[in-house]
């Protein structure tokens, strides 16, 4: 992945302690500093591989910026809004999560909340402790035959869902992605949003937040909705638009709310918060002890399973870059990368179109992880800093360099067994080809040029193109390695096209002067791969 090695890891916020144990016994230097200032972290992140943080700590473009080390961010728990991952992404800085780790204790606050809407306990304990004995002022509803509205059904929605139908409630939702065969295999109908807003007694929600889930409770949903619904967050903050709440509540449309999540946390607006039929909490949803050993030792286990290259797994910015750490797809991901170096190279240019076409069976899901590693073998050269299976794909697009991939179940012999890449510049003669022998990246084919036998691609190389009748340029060259102190370690040469042959030479060290070379040859490259 043309990511460094792991030494040290920044936690920025209080975690169960299995999650610095699992770090060091992996072999990793573990700084714990929970609580630190914007212009804190900016100074800490400095010299760090990795940094763990929940929801508190703000990733932002600036301490991207300022991580001059960080290859991976690591998020205990779901969401990852509190992360930059546009930015990271540039960077080539993975980011993980870890989705299932605090799911059931988010569910069961959820339906707590609902509980406590339908028989105000929080107010009525509230009233206990100021020693009154309020019995009719808390008249309550039950929950058995209300309708709830399941906004949002992953991991933690049909938790909920399937709690609160053991309530006797009948469940409907809406989620872009889940279909409505999916969900109705856990009691949820599936509705568009506009037959679900009139239809339902209480809503909650549990999306993430994203530009098309902002404000998805407003002024106008609150319209369409029965007087009197109560609405639940314990998702995030702005999913709820907190002013036509406030509006709802105060004109009645609106009968209760139970928030988790605010906007901005400490919310400093009170009105939401001081509302008489508002329950609150300081976002606690993964706030168990349970939930947060299992995000801590997750969270760990992933940073660590990467550290020592046995996997990927939680990844947020690069979910196909899982498969990138298996033993059998590294020697492929070298090869890719191979390939767009030496396309580069030959076809001079890093901007147009560019194919990447796999062939044969075992290569069949491989496209998704060689796409971005010849992306990355084709910007090699260029001006990044620092260009990885991250963000090569952001990184070729912005160099104005089109990428599309193909398929074919069928690859020439004697190939067909292991497989090919072919990567083309469009509406160029450009085009190579290379397969994987043992673990050794192998060049098969340059501009309809053929090797008999592979030529390997790994270390300094020698690639030229000349008269097949002419054998002056290999003499040249062997004086040449003569001169320099440098050895010829393999030797390959093409079929013949057009009166011309390939060549591709592995060499000890670069030479520092082809100048007694180009005269003897058509074209001529040095590259270290």
């Amino acid at each position: 992945m043309a990511l460094g090695k792991l030494q040290k890891v920044l936690i920025s916020e209080s975690l169960d302690p299995c999650c610095r144990e699992i770090l060091q016994a992996g072999g990793l230097r573990v700084q714990e500093k929970p609580g630190l200032s914007k212009e804190e972290l900016l100074r800490e992140i400095r010299d760090c591989d990795g940094l763990i943080v929940r929801s508190a700590t703000k990733v932002t473009a600036e301490v991207l910026e300022a991580a001059e080390r960080l290859q991976v961010v690591g998020r205990a728990g779901t969401g990852v809004d509190n992360v930059d991952v546009e930015a990271a992404t540039r960077k080539g800085v993975l980011v993980m999560n870890t989705p299932t780790g605090n799911s059931l204790s988010a569910a069961e606050l959820t339906c707590g909340m609902i509980l406590c809407l339908a028989r105000q306990i929080p107010q009525a304990a509230a009233s206990m402790k100021e020693g009154k004995w309020d019995r009719k002022k808390y008249m309550g509803m039950e929950l058995n035959g209300k309708t709830l509205a399941v906004l949002g059904l992953g991991r933690i929605g049909r938790e909920v869902a399937t709690r609160m139908q053991a309530f006797g409630m009948k469940t409907i939702g809406y989620d872009p992605i889940i279909t409505p065969d999916v969900s109705a295999t856990f009691g949820v109908e599936q509705l568009p949003l506009e037959q679900i807003w009139p239809r339902c007694d209480f809503i909650t929600v549990h999306t993430p937040l994203l530009p098309s889930t902002t404000g998805l409770l407003n002024d106008s949903t609150f319209a369409k909705c029965r007087r009197g619904v109560q609405v639940v967050n314990c998702a995030r903050g702005g999913i709820v638009d907190e002013g036509a709440l406030l509006r709802a509540l105060q004109s009645g449309q609106c009968g209760g709310a139970a928030l988790d999540v605010f906007t901005q946390e400490p919310p400093k607006d009170r009105d939401l918060v001081n509302h008489p039929n508002v329950i609150s909490c300081p976002h606690l949803g993964a706030s168990t002890r349970e939930a947060q050993s299992r995000c801590g030792k997750e969270i760990a286990m992933q940073i660590v399973d990467m550290a020592t290259g046995k996997g990927l797994t939680g990844v947020v910015n690069g979910q196909a870059l899982s498969k990138a750490f298996a033993p059998q797809t590294k020697p492929w991901i070298a090869l890719a990368r191979a390939l767009g170096t030496l396309l580069c190279t030959v076809g001079k240019q890093m901007q147009g179109s560019m194919q990447v076409c796999t062939l044969g069976t075992p290569l069949k899901e491989a496209g998704s992880y060689l796409t971005p590693a010849v992306a990355a073998g084709m910007l090699a050269g260029g001006t990044q800093k620092e260009v990885t299976l991250v963000n090569a794909t952001l990184l070729a697009q912005e160099a104005g360099l089109k990428v599309t991939t193909t398929h074919s179940d069928v690859a020439p012999e004697p190939d067909s067994s292991t497989g090919l890449v072919q990567v083309s510049l469009q509406g160029t003669p450009h085009q190579v080809t290379g397969t994987v022998q043992g673990s050794t990246p192998v060049l098969r084919q340059i501009n309809g040029a053929t090797f008999k036998l592979p030529a390997p691609l790994c270390g300094p190389l020698l690639l030229y193109r000349a008269k097949a009748s002419d054998t002056s340029a290999l003499a040249t060259l062997t004086g040449l390695l003569s001169k320099a102190g440098a050895q010829l370690l393999s030797y390959h040469s093409s079929s013949t096209v057009a009166g011309e042959q390939w060549s591709v030479v592995g060499l000890s060290a670069p030479l520092p002067n082809l100048g007694e070379l180009k005269p003897r040859v058509t074209e001529i490259f040095q590259l270290h791969l």
